[in-house]
């Protein structure tokens, strides 16, 4: 889909590529989701610039993600899709700077870009020129991304009053369930902020921000935000790790006091078992096989060999 933003209009307008599409002189904001050929070919020719592809986009060298070429600066940045959903991912996506016009390119549906385009179609001012457009998408992506880690960061505290108030008994399994997804939803936050950081770096290089002050303040104040946000990130992921590893040790707590119950059991059942295997042999010469009082006494015995040990373990704080 290739759809474009022209300057004060009240919304996108659709690019249907054909022989007489042209790009319109005001134009601010040029998008392309998931492009067919005829549309990048026709973007290209409309810039004079070669667009990245969609394997290029994915490649990690920071060379392939950030470069300068004939008047047009690339930056592609690692964004966070479908965090509400079950199966939380990243994606590249390419923000392109020529002259006045912004270029993005994305695969994905990031919410972040559907809200920023929404409040553009509203206020048409906030996107006077491919700068500030992309300045208020990046706006727009560290706020998503923020609101995303303040998230994680309630569940996981909800987590770690449960693991430690929990019953004993209770079950772990879910506990550890949403730790991961929280470990791995704020894995991949943080490997998109990163990303923005190195791209927020390498944008103080484009023509458009260097002789306009106001702007460069807006792209300093973005990289204290990334930063601040990264190092919450990180703060986060320790905390996972904890309650992930007090989790486990409290299931090998209850495991081994099972253990130890029934290593209790064992040892108070076998004196008793050797006693009633003894007496139980039959063999004709022994003492006690017509002995009247030989029943009780071997009962006894075995009652006095289960007691003793049960005391012995209460004795030293075992039980």
């Amino acid at each position: 889909m290739l759809r474009v933003l022209r300057h004060g209009a009240p919304g996108f307008e659709p690019g249907i590529v054909g022989p007489d599409w042209g790009l319109p002189d005001d134009a601010v904001w040029i998008e392309l989701v998931e492009p067919s050929r005829a549309e990048e070919v026709a973007v290209e020719q409309a810039i004079g610039l070669l667009l990245p592809t969609r394997e290029e986009m994915a490649e990690i060298e920071a060379s392939s993600r950030l470069y300068q070429e004939d008047g047009g600066t690339f930056m592609t940045a690692t964004v966070l899709v479908n965090a509400d959903g079950d199966l939380p991912t990243v994606a590249p996506v390419t923000f392109v700077l020529v002259g006045q016009r912004l270029v993005t390119i994305r695969y994905v549906e990031p919410k972040a870009f559907r809200v920023f385009a929404a409040q553009a179609e509203r206020q048409p001012s906030l996107c006077p020129s491919g700068a500030q457009t992309f300045l208020g998408l990046l706006d727009a992506l560290v706020d998503r991304t923020a609101d995303i880690i303040e998230r994680t960061a309630g569940q996981v505290e909800t987590q770690s009053r449960i693991i430690f108030s929990r019953p004993r008994g209770g079950a772990f399994e879910a506990i550890l369930n949403n730790l991961g997804r929280a470990q791995n939803i704020n894995a991949k936050a943080r490997d998109s902020l990163i990303s923005v950081a190195r791209l927020l770096s390498f944008a103080v290089l484009a023509e458009q921000f260097t002789g306009d002050k106001e702007l460069r303040d807006h792209l300093k104040s973005l990289q204290r935000d990334v930063q601040s946000i990264t190092d919450h990130s990180g703060f986060l992921s320790g905390n996972i790790t904890f309650l992930l590893d007090a989790a486990l040790g409290l299931i090998n707590i209850e495991q081994n006091a099972i253990f130890k119950i029934f290593s209790v059991f064992s040892a108070v059942f076998l004196p008793p078992t050797l006693i009633a295997g003894v007496y139980g042999m039959n063999f004709n010469h022994m003492p006690e096989l017509r002995w009247m009082e030989g029943y009780p006494m071997a009962l006894g015995m075995m009652l006095a060999a289960a007691v003793g040990p049960l005391l012995w373990f209460k004795r030293k704080g075992w039980l």
